[in-house]
Parts: structure tokens; sequence; C-alpha cells
């Protein structure tokens, strides 16, 4: 019985945890940031609000919880100088189409600290290491994907979160033959003079 008792919790926890995550995703991304509660979320998630408070402390500590997201960019070391930027361009154009998390973490991003925090860490840890390895000077890396991430964000502000009818109506192959020309030049391009 000592076996089995130590074992049950531990899964009963996870269970509460992914069902507060997933309610949680959900409700940030239909209500947004500062429509979404606590409380809302917890009758999504079929428990108590106290819980979702013991496991995640606040909502802040909630959404950052349930956006951390993993871009699944190319590994560094498979991108072609020659084509990083329609590389990245057709790879962000489809986690935006398939991800609302995105778009929710934008809109927060946009008018909480919080989320341009998580957003920030989010395009700094997986976009930077990829600008290091394709630019011709490395110290310049964090700069350039500064650049890039204003050009991938600007299009899915754009697209997705203002819908502008221009930019929704745009087939992605558009948006990628418009955009990687600009984000391969922000990549790969010496420094202006």
């Amino acid at each position: 019985m000592m076996h089995s008792k130590p074992s049950t919790p531990p899964r009963r926890s996870e269970a509460t945890r992914k069902a507060i995550l997933d309610a949680a995703r959900e409700r940030f991304a239909t209500d947004g940031y500062d429509r979404a509660t606590i409380r809302a979320i917890a009758k999504d998630a079929s428990i108590d609000p106290s819980m979702v408070m013991r496991y995640y402390g606040n909502k802040e500590g909630l959404f950052a919880a349930a956006v951390a997201i993993d871009l699944r960019l190319p590994d560094p070391g498979s991108l072609t100088r020659e084509d990083v930027g329609r590389a990245l361009v057709t790879h962000f154009l489809s986690m935006w189409e398939r991800n609302e998390v995105l778009t929710a973490l934008l809109r927060v991003g946009v008018t909480n600290e919080a989320g341009a925090e998580r957003m920030r860490g989010i395009f700094g840890d997986q976009l930077v290491p990829v600008a290091r390895r394709m630019c011709p000077d490395p110290e310049q890396a964090p700069a350039r994907a500064a650049l890039v991430s204003a050009q991938l964000l600007g299009l899915a502000l754009t697209r997705y979160v203002l819908r502008f009818p221009p930019a929704v109506d745009l087939a992605p192959e558009e948006v990628v033959a418009w955009l990687a020309p600009t984000v391969q030049r922000y990549l790969t391009a010496p420094y202006p003079a």
C-alpha cells in the first residue's frame, strides 16, 4: 500500500496541472490576457480557483506557464546562409497559422509586462542563436534577431491580431515571397555603412 499511495497523487497532480494549462491556453487565446480570469479558467478546468492559485500563484504565473512555447526553429546547423530567410519566414508563418497561443502571447505582450518579458525571452533564446550562426559578425546577432523579430511580429500583429484585410488575404506563399528577402538581408548582409 505504501508503494501505490505515493504514485497516485503525482498522477492526479499532473492531470490537474494539464487541465489548468489547457483551460488557460484556451481562455487566454479566446479572451486575451486582461479579460481572462482565474475563476473562468478554473471553471473551464472543472476545479476550484484556489487550486489554480496553489499551482501557479497568480494570473501572470499561470500565463507564463501556459505560454511556454518552443518555436521549434530549425537547427541553425541545418540552415544554409543562402536560404535562411525563406526557411525562417516559412517556419514562423506555419507556426502562427497553427498556434493560437502565439496570438494570445502577442496580444498580452503588447499590453502587459509579464507577457512582453515572455515574448522577449522566447525570441531572444531561440532566434539569437540562428542569427549568431548566420550573420557576418556574431556580435551583431542580437540586433539582427531584433530586426527579424520586428518583421515577423509585425506580420503576426497585422495578420492575426488586428486582422488587416490585405494582410489576412495574402496567401502564405505571397507572405514568404515578400518577407523572406528582408529577413535574409537582416541576417546575412554586411552591416550598413
